[in-house]
């Protein structure tokens, strides 16, 4: 019997009417296909038996990727390393579906990892990516709620968002104490040219520190009382952090950018 590792946030997904959903999301057959943390192969089989071109798995767990090889065949390769060292962009020359069942701490550091290195061009045609509910909730936020801040701003920058559903702990050995959201994502042909992403991450890290607290003096740190760009993008310092749209977040960003350069 294989034991779960708390130190790597293992827990095996066994429902087999929750991997179903996952297999029905896209098209698999003749498509290439990267499986990441694929634990104990259960989604793994299902995906084999709809016969992919070409499947890539990433297990860090060096006993679980030994105990893989018996269930792959001439199409699959096994790599026993860590994601977030790994380069996807070396895998394919063509695009790649990416299935993942993600362990819960380190889910939005390889989803942050994944946008922020992306290039002009996408390595992947689809991500069908499970968080904790409480990270996916706050993926799929939309401004003027509590949920929304830096990770659905930087999501919603380059990719398009679809929540299938919640997923109960019983769906998993051992039970998480939380549920999960499946969510697939989708690549944008229109996004906000920004030249350097993890500028981005700077603007809302500055204005999120304080997400309670007005815009005046996040907005005043970063462009030094600038008010031309308050008329210019209609902001009100009076508002809150979670008030201003993706849009908004975008344009300052690139405003920041254009000083800087």
């Amino acid at each position: 019997m294989i034991k779960a590792k708390k130190s790597l946030g293992q827990n095996f997904l066994i429902d087999k009417n929750i991997i179903d959903k996952i297999i029905k999301t896209v098209p698999i057959a003749n498509n290439e296909i990267l499986e990441v943390g694929p634990g104990t192969g259960n989604l793994t089989r299902e995906i084999l038996k709809n016969n992919p071109r070409k499947m890539f798995l990433i297990e860090k767990d060096t006993f679980l990727a030994e105990s893989l090889k018996k269930i792959i065949n001439e199409k699959v390769t096994i790599f026993n390393e860590d994601i977030l060292k790994f380069d996807e962009n070396s895998l394919s020359k063509n695009k790649i579906i990416v299935f993942g069942n993600l362990p819960y701490n380190i889910s939005t550091e390889i989803l942050s990892t994944w946008i922020i290195n992306l290039k002009n061009d996408y390595w992947f045609s689809d991500l069908i990516l499970m968080f904790q509910k409480e990270v996916a909730d706050r993926i799929i936020a939309k401004f003027n709620t509590s949920a929304y801040g830096r990770l659905s701003i930087l999501a919603n920058w380059r990719l398009n968002i679809n929540k299938i559903c919640d997923i109960l702990p019983e769906s998993f050995s051992p039970r998480p104490k939380i549920e999960s959201t499946l969510i697939h994502f989708t690549p944008k042909k229109d996004f906000a040219e920004i030249k350097d992403p993890t500028n981005l991450e700077k603007i809302t890290r500055i204005f999120f520190n304080h997400r309670r607290k007005m815009l005046k003096k996040p907005f005043n740190q970063i462009f030094n009382g600038k008010t031309d760009l308050l008329n210019k993008f209609d902001i009100d310092l009076n508002l809150r952090p979670q008030n201003l749209d993706f849009e908004t977040y975008y344009k300052l960003t690139i405003e920041y950018e254009n000083l800087r350069s």
